[in-house]
């Protein structure tokens, strides 16, 4: 599909889409959950299901009744948007021998990107074409998690989200809906690797890149699961409880906001030390590590910029606690350029060689590979306080 059709044919279907929000359900009070977990240290609560437009579907206990349907005539092309609003999990969707096209992510256009399935972050949205071309019938909508995270540190929910895509006229309905072969399983790491890897820009004379070329700031940042010294927290164990870290530094939330507190020059709210680079060097994506970098330090530190300011951060995953997952990152009120991924260390003087600077894609989240790192690029002209790990 040449770039030009890309936007052609989103016009033409403006008046027929659809918006497909995978969200996660959950039995008890959600906020009362994870405040408990929060106080006592254990890990967040684990959803009972996912749903798609607010309802698990046919594989969840008591929900077939209820489960989302859509109904579509035949021979026509349809905008998904999709939407992760998934708390805190990456999912695979595919639709039962339906092919699917990616036409833009984040609210930037993208290189039309033909696939059978896809990959988002919470957080993330998509715009997605699908052609209604497939024999009379019922086929079903899928999303399933993908978890990268080891299987001795967390558990994670097994069922499979569904909706039901069905085509207008008089024929007899097939006893059950086709289900999606190509939804890849649980743990297909390499299935997300492949589709985050084949998501390029438009990069056209109508939607240029703009890619930061000429960095004055460069980050090197790790990504890491960590222990947190607290005596009085009853999920831990030893006086420790998990935590997450960026260069070994767990994020404390302030009394006031941050951006308050610089624009009032309130004092002892935060300080301005957080580093360029990790506090130690060793091979982040081992097996072994040094005792002292499984103990986070704790703190409210920043990194101020300039205004204007060409910034490159690579986030480079770790494996320690075996706690290496596939992690979205977040930017709150900027895009960045995603120039770079790949598998273990990142290697200063071999791997920006091989930026993409032609097409990368223009995000607003995108995930660190487990085991692995992703290196970003943007112009700080925003002014505020931002960035978040979701």
């Amino acid at each position: 599909m040449a770039p030009h059709m890309n936007h052609n044919l989103i016009r033409l279907c403006r008046f027929m889409y659809l918006i497909i929000t995978d969200a996660t359900w959950y039995k008890g009070n959600l906020k009362e959950e994870v405040d408990e977990a929060l106080e006592a240290g254990s890990d967040l609560p684990h959803s009972d299901a996912y749903t798609i437009n607010g309802e698990p579907g046919d594989f969840c206990a008591c929900s077939k009744k209820t489960t989302y349907h859509w109904t579509v005539d035949y021979n026509k092309t349809y905008l998904l948007r999709i939407i992760n609003a998934v708390m805190n999990a990456e999912l695979f969707f595919a639709v039962a021998q339906h092919n699917l096209t990616v036409v833009g992510m984040d609210g930037r256009y993208v290189k039309p990107l033909a696939t059978s399935y896809i990959m988002i972050s919470p957080g993330q949205t998509m715009d997605v074409l699908i052609t209604t071309n497939q024999s009379l019938g019922r086929y079903y909508m899928a999303a399933r998690q993908y978890s990268s995270e080891d299987a001795s540190v967390t558990a994670f929910d097994h069922v499979n989200a569904t909706a039901i895509l069905q085509y207008e006229n008089n024929y007899s309905f097939p006893s059950s809906p086709s289900f999606p072969t190509t939804l890849p399983f649980y743990l297909d790491y390499i299935a997300a690797l492949n589709f985050t890897n084949r998501i390029r820009s438009l990069a056209s004379y109508e939607y240029p890149v703009n890619v930061p070329l000429n960095i004055t700031t460069k980050m090197y940042v790790t990504v890491s699961m960590n222990t947190i010294f607290c005596p009085t927290c009853s999920g831990g164990v030893d006086d420790e409880i998990l935590g997450t870290s960026l260069n070994n530094i767990s994020w404390v939330n302030p009394s006031t906001d941050v951006l308050q507190a610089y624009y009032r020059n309130i004092s002892g709210i935060y300080t301005t030390d957080f580093p360029d680079q990790p506090p130690s060097y060793y091979n982040f994506t081992g097996d072994e590590f040094p005792d002292s970098i499984e103990l986070t330090v704790q703190g409210t530190k920043v990194k101020v910029l300039n205004y204007n300011e060409a910034v490159e951060i690579v986030f480079q995953g770790t494996n320690v606690l075996t706690g290496s997952v596939n992690h979205p990152m977040h930017m709150h009120g900027y895009s960045f350029y995603v120039v770079g991924t790949g598998f273990g260390n990142f290697n200063n003087e071999i791997d920006p060689k091989h930026y993409n600077l032609v097409d990368p894609p223009e995000v607003t989240t995108f995930g660190v590979p487990k085991n692995g790192w992703v290196a970003i690029r943007f112009v700080a002209n925003n002014p505020g306080a931002f960035f978040s790990s979701l």
